[in-house]
């Protein structure tokens, strides 16, 4: 019931903050109590999540503060409700019960629950603490960590947001036993991400370990945790409002939120729709002669392996990718940018390639 020692994501203005990582974190009072300032809580979750933990983490924050004032939000559960008009529940909630500044609110969930009880989080009283409790592999391991916040548009993916940091993040390692094995699989896409950008060693042992990952091994996946959680606090660390260097984390997501943004939000998961993109931009980067073809075919290898798509859906066009891809947020001065590969853990974020490459791959659909 120990956690591992913490991590920390370093950032200036005394807004650091730790990732407790490990088994049994849920249930562990030190480790929240010092971000419980005030005696307001809100929790934020889904319908899905609440029956299982919502419970917990009621007697958890009493436990902190016995005289605990706790709200609860129960969003609707899936991609297609992380809209303007969901994000409203939440205001309604702390308004109608009277939330302070002083309250905390605590997402409890997967990467909506935490993108949109963090945008919730900045805006309320033009800004209130959170504290992450992700109960996804792909919100522990990406969308936890680092402060980006929002809601979907019908025209672009995370169009309408905030960069606002957690005051920390709790990664339970023991919820990923009660997680659909689609939602596993589509956190794994962002764990192969880290290893294609960042790191070619952690890639290699992505390669020897992806079965024991598929089968939720504790140890395996508390490692993946953990290697993908330092690769992105120290990322974040060095460029929170990604001006730079962050840019590298969105590895085949340009493509990725075309998928989605065509195929209807929820439709594909986001881990699904990177997992291609992923593997369309290593085939760019083939193409344009800076990836050497045999990390194109491991990769796409262990994509698969990890029971995830390696090609975007047979209905989507050139056309299609480019009119989702001319409003992704990387576009700038009407180029596309993309986070492209220059081998194994070496990522660029560049709009300066031969514009023919992406349309010569786009007409092969």
């Amino acid at each position: 019931m120990t956690s591992m020692p913490s991590l920390k994501v370093a950032l200036p203005d005394g807004r650091s903050y730790p990732i407790f990582i490990g088994s049994g974190v849920l249930d562990q009072a030190e480790l929240l109590a010092p971000f419980c300032t005030g005696k307001q809580f809100c929790i934020v979750t889904n319908t899905t999540v609440a029956a299982l933990y919502e419970q917990r983490v009621r007697d958890l924050l009493r436990r902190i503060r016995p005289d605990a004032h706790v709200s609860v939000v129960h969003l609707p559960d899936g991609e297609s409700y992380k809209t303007l008009e969901t994000l409203s529940k939440i205001f309604d909630t702390l308004l109608q019960e009277r939330h302070n500044r002083k309250t905390t609110l605590i997402a409890l969930g997967g990467g909506v629950v935490g993108d949109m009880a963090g945008f919730a989080a900045a805006t309320y009283q033009r800004g209130v603490d959170f504290v992450q409790v992700p109960t996804t592999l792909l919100s522990q391991v990406d969308s936890s960590v680092g402060g980006k916040t929002g809601v979907n548009h019908p025209l672009g993916k995370n169009m309408i947001g905030a960069f606002y940091q957690p005051r920390a993040v709790l990664i339970d390692t023991d919820v990923l036993q009660t997680l659909p094995d689609r939602e596993l699989a589509a956190g794994l896409a962002e764990v192969i991400k880290y290893g294609l950008i960042a790191d070619e060693e952690f890639f290699v042992w992505l390669e020897a370990n992806i079965n024991a990952l598929n089968s939720r091994d504790t140890d395996a996946l508390t490692y993946a945790i953990r290697r993908s959680c330092e690769i992105k606090a120290d990322v974040v660390g060095q460029d929170e409002f990604e001006g730079g260097i962050r840019a590298i984390l969105n590895l085949g997501h340009t493509y990725g939120h075309a998928i989605e943004t065509e195929m209807g939000y929820g439709t594909w998961l986001h881990g699904e729709a990177v997992a291609a993109g992923m593997v369309m931009a290593c085939e760019l980067s083939v193409d344009l002669g800076w990836l050497p073809q045999d990390i194109l075919e491991r990769a796409t290898r262990l994509i698969a392996k990890a029971r995830l798509p390696v090609a975007p859906p047979k209905q989507m066009t050139a056309e299609s990718f480019l009119a989702h891809m001319a409003v992704d947020k990387k576009v700038l001065d009407g180029s596309i940018r993309l986070v492209l590969l220059q081998g194994c853990g070496k990522a660029v974020v560049t709009s300066d390639y031969d514009p023919n490459a992406l349309q010569s791959q786009l007409q092969r659909l």
